[in-house]
């Protein structure tokens, strides 16, 4: 342990800790910008410097460590004058559009300005002039606004190790881009929006798709559905000022009422789909042959990565869609058969924790219904604001209950929100059709947590399946490069592109921190265990569906319908 003084204040912290560390333990809160709480230490931004007695230098908090007896100032009158002067150069070329930026009221940048006082500028505006990035369906980048805080960089390169974003330039001509300034849509970037998580300010955010969703509830000849992904539910109130890990999913589902859309459908009846296609799919191939180990299918930014980055291992991905775009398939065949209405009036929108969602939804191949099979995919980001807008006071709003037939979903389809969730709901599944046995248990722990690889074995009546989950590309990289080395031990393995997989999507409230990822995952399971049906295979509407329309898993309305394929990409 060692022993310092910080404004006065004795203080003892561990060997290592640095001064904004040892701060907070005394209750002083240092501003910055650069720092995350989840990413290693950058001092580039310089909003947390302090004074240390016997240095002749300001020192960032964020990375000096601690000595024993060392005597720190963090609020003397040059540390205000020389943090405002950082700021004042920050906005000296930031753009003037608080009133019209996404992050507006949710800026760190702008918050540090108000905290330190800042009223002017006393420096010259430098504007960069730079075109936005439009070049994907899901992300905008806008560097006019960067300021090279290297968050978005950290997360690229280390979290999710696609390197794809890097700084450029210097002074003040510097930002942060892709290699040679090229678009996100034009490189190997899997559209995953870790990076809109990572950004302080509004430079990096997801495409607003509200406006066409509005267009469309207006229009009286459409008839409009939305779907809502099972993270959603954990992380809408939160959105809408509830604290972190709050479970909303009544209250979303009378406030998309209340916007005006004709029908409100839970994606968790395709995830419980999925399971019964996947699963049969994972059983055919143990006992007839196919590439093993199979891949989950259900995240787009992994798909994106698998196609960019080992296109030779695409035949190891089950061919099943995700659960959004099962669900926008039998949104404008099964659903407009059962209403006697015309599948070319239905508008389906989607709400998903995720940016990279409104990428699949506009693959070419997603049409198997005849139709685009989802119209607009929009985060819970959007869908708050759409909230905001009509004035809906979210926390007055009584529960309400999803509707028929596309409403109906079990224990196992709400974990697919959080990383082994999906795992959990197919071995469930797999155990008791392969067996005829009941589960002594439905919890599977070994794949639950945010450790970043977990495995487990499970005995399907004499067959030992070894199975693996990895969330974060980063980590899923370590189990795809033992099976492209042919040293994979594995029969089946789950990936989220995400960390803490959906309940850490792109699309999630802001801030999204490991803490706030715990809290969402929490949330999902003990949604999971008060559901009165648990398992995929005993959802009563899903025997329907196949009664009435798809005749069985894998076969061939369900291979035309709910199955896909991918596309080889270049890394490049």
């Amino acid at each position: 342990m060692v022993t310092l003084t910080i404004d006065g204040q004795k203080v003892e912290v561990p060997e290592g800790s640095t001064i904004l560390q040892a701060a907070k333990v005394v209750g002083i809160d240092i501003p910055t910008l650069c720092h995350h709480p989840d990413q290693d230490v950058k001092a580039v931004c310089r909003v947390c410097v302090v004074e240390v007695e016997g240095s002749r230098t300001f020192q960032a908090a964020c990375a000096f460590p601690v000595s024993n007896g060392m005597v720190v100032r963090t609020n003397t009158p040059a540390v205000r004058e020389a943090r405002k002067v950082v700021v004042e150069l920050m906005l000296a070329d930031h753009p003037e559009d608080c009133l019209k930026c996404e992050r507006n009221l949710n800026c760190e940048l702008q918050k540090v300005a108000e905290r330190l006082g800042v009223r002017s500028v006393r420096f010259p505006r430098m504007s960069r002039g730079l075109p936005k990035d439009t070049s994907n369906p899901s992300i905008v980048r806008d560097p006019n606004k960067c300021i090279v805080c290297r968050r978005c960089v950290y997360t690229c390169q280390q979290v999710q190790g696609t390197g794809v974003l890097f700084p450029a330039h210097r002074g003040h001509e510097a930002f942060v881009a892709p290699t040679f300034e090229k678009g996100l849509g034009e490189v190997s970037c899997v559209l995953c929006g870790q990076c809109i998580h990572a950004c302080p300010v509004g430079a990096i955010t997801e495409k607003d798709d509200t406006e066409q969703v509005w267009e469309a509830i207006a229009d009286s000849g459409k008839h409009v559905v939305v779907q809502t992904a099972p993270a959603t539910r954990v992380a809408l109130g939160e959105e809408l000022g509830m604290p972190a890990g709050s479970i909303a999913t009544g209250k979303m589902v009378a406030a998309l009422r209340r916007l005006g859309f004709d029908k409100v459908f839970d994606t968790d009846f395709t995830a419980d789909l999925t399971i019964m296609e996947e699963g049969t799919e994972l059983i055919e191939r143990l006992t007839k042959g196919g590439a093993l180990p199979m891949l989950t299918s259900c995240s787009p930014g992994w798909i994106k990565y698998i196609e960019h980055f080992y296109p030779a291992l695409l035949p190891h991905l089950s061919t099943c869609k995700s659960p959004q775009q099962m669900f926008g398939a039998l949104a404008k065949t099964y659903y407009p058969e059962k209403q006697g209405l015309n599948p070319a009036d239905i508008y389906s929108v989607s709400i998903m924790p995720c940016t990279a969602k409104k990428y699949e939804a506009a693959r070419p191949e997603m049409n198997s219904s005849g139709y685009r099979d989802v119209d607009v995919v929009l985060t819970v980001r959007e869908l708050g604001r759409m909230i905001r807008e009509a004035g809906i006071d979210f926390s007055t709003l009584a529960e309400e209950e999803y509707d028929l037939p596309l409403g109906i979903s079990t224990g196992a389809a709400v974990i697919f929100g959080a990383t082994g969730g999906v795992m959990e709901a197919a071995l469930r599944t797999a155990y008791e059709l392969v067996t005829k046995k009941t589960l002594p248990s439905l919890d599977f722990e070994s794949v639950r947590g945010l450790e970043g690889i977990k495995e487990a074995e499970v005995d399907l009546d004499g067959t030992k399946v070894r199975v693996a989950v990895a969330h974060g590309l980063s980590n899923a990289k370590k189990l795809i490069d033992q099976i492209a080395e042919g040293k994979s031990p594995y029969h089946f393995i789950e990936i989220m592109c995400c960390p803490g997989g959906c309940i850490g999507g792109g699309g999630q409230p802001i801030p999204t921190t490991n803490e706030v990822r715990a809290k969402r995952v929490k949330a999902i399971y003990d949604v999971d265990k008060n559901m009165p049906v648990r398992k995929s295979h005993e959802n009563p509407v899903i025997d329907t569906l196949y009664k009435e329309f798809l005749g069985h898993p894998l076969g061939h309305k369900s291979h035309e319908l709910l199955h896909t394929h991918y596309t080889p990409r270049s890394r490049y």
